[in-house]
C-alpha cells in the first residue's frame, strides 16, 4: 500500500492558529496552487493520493498529518492540545477506516499531534512540547506495542518534525538547537532550517521545500533523488512538507 492522504486548504486558511512565528498575510489562492503542485509531486512519485473530507471550519485542517499516526495496519487518532483543532479528526477517521486500518485514539488527559511523531527505522521519536504531553507519549507507546518509542524534548518550535526528520536510510537530519540531542543517536545538521523537513518517498527519493536549496543540492550530490516544491504560504503558518500529507505504506 502506497497511499498519501491529503486535505485541501480551506477558505479560512489565513486564520490558521498553528504558527509560532510573526504573522504575515497568507495568499489563499497561491496556497491552493502550491498544494496542487505538492499533490502532483506525490502522484509523480508513484503515490496514490486520496482526499480527506474537508473541514472548512478548521483553519489548520490542511495540516492533516497532525490528526493521525499510521504504523503498519494501525491508525492512532491524535488529540491536540489545541482544542480548536478537534473538528479535524472526523474526516481523518473516515479516511483511515476506508483503508481498513485498525483505529485507536489518544484519550484525555493525553495530548498528541502527529507532527510530533517521527518513525525512523525501528524507532519512533516523539516530541514532548507544546502539543504533545508525557501521557500522550505513554499511550502511543502502549498502542504501538513492541516498537521502541523515544521521547524528545523540543523547544522554540511547534512540533518535533519542525525540527528534524529522517533520510530514507533512517539517518536523522535537523536543527540541533531545537531538540534535546541527548535523546538521539546523532543528527546531521541541515544547511537551512527548512532543510530539516524531508518526506521519504522511496528508498532513494525525498520531497523537500524549495526554500532549502543548499540542503537539496547536498543530498543530490550524494546520490539521492530530490523533488522540491514551493510551499511558502504554508511555511508562513509554520507548516512544512511533512505535515501536508499522511503516508500509508
Amino acid at each position: 500500500m502506497s497511499i498519501a492522504l491529503v486535505r485541501s486548504p480551506g477558505p479560512r486558511l489565513a486564520e490558521g492558529i498553528v504558527t509560532h512565528r510573526e504573522r504575515r498575510t497568507v495568499d489563499t489562492a497561491l496556497a491552493a496552487r502550491q498544494h496542487a503542485a505538492y499533490v502532483a509531486a506525490l502522484r509523480a512519485a508513484g503515490w496514490e493520493v486520496r482526499a480527506v473530507a474537508p473541514a472548512d471550519s478548521c483553519p489548520d485542517a490542511v495540516f492533516v498529518e497532525d490528526t493521525v499516526v499510521v504504523c503498519g495496519d494501525l491508525a492512532v487518532l491524535g488529540r491536540s492540545a489545541e482544542p480548536r483543532r478537534s473538528g479535524e479528526l472526523e474526516g481523518t477517521e473516515r479516511a483511515v477506516r476506508a483503508l481498513g486500518l485498525r483505529i485507536e485514539r489518544i484519550k484525555p488527559p493525553g495530548t498528541l499531534d502527529g507532527g510530533d511523531v517521527l518513525q525512523a527505522g525501528g524507532t519512533v521519536y516523539v516530541g514532548r512540547g507544546a502539543r504533545t504531553n508525557e501521557e500522550g507519549i505513554c499511550q502511543l507507546a502502549h498502542l504501538l506495542g513492541g516498537r521502541r518509542v523515544v521521547p524528545v524534548d523540543t523547544r522554540d518550535c511547534l512540533h518535533l518534525k519542525s525540527a528534524m526528520t529522517a533520510l530514507p536510510g533512517g539517518c536523522l537530519i535537523g536543527v540541533p538547537e531545537l531538540v534535546d540531542t541527548a535523546a538521539l543517536p546523532g543528527m546531521r545538521v541541515a544547511r537551512e532550517p527548512s532543510g530539516a523537513h524531508l518526506v521519504a518517498l522511496g528508498p532513494d527519493h525525498v520531497l523537500m521545500a524549495a526554500s532549502a536549496p543548499r540542503t537539496a543540492a547536498e543530498l543530490t550530490a550524494e546520490g539521492l533523488r530530490v523533488t522540491t516544491v514551493d510551499i511558502g504560504e504554508f511555511e508562513a503558518l509554520d507548516g512544512c512538507v511533512t505535515c501536508l500529507s499522511v503516508l500509508v505504506r
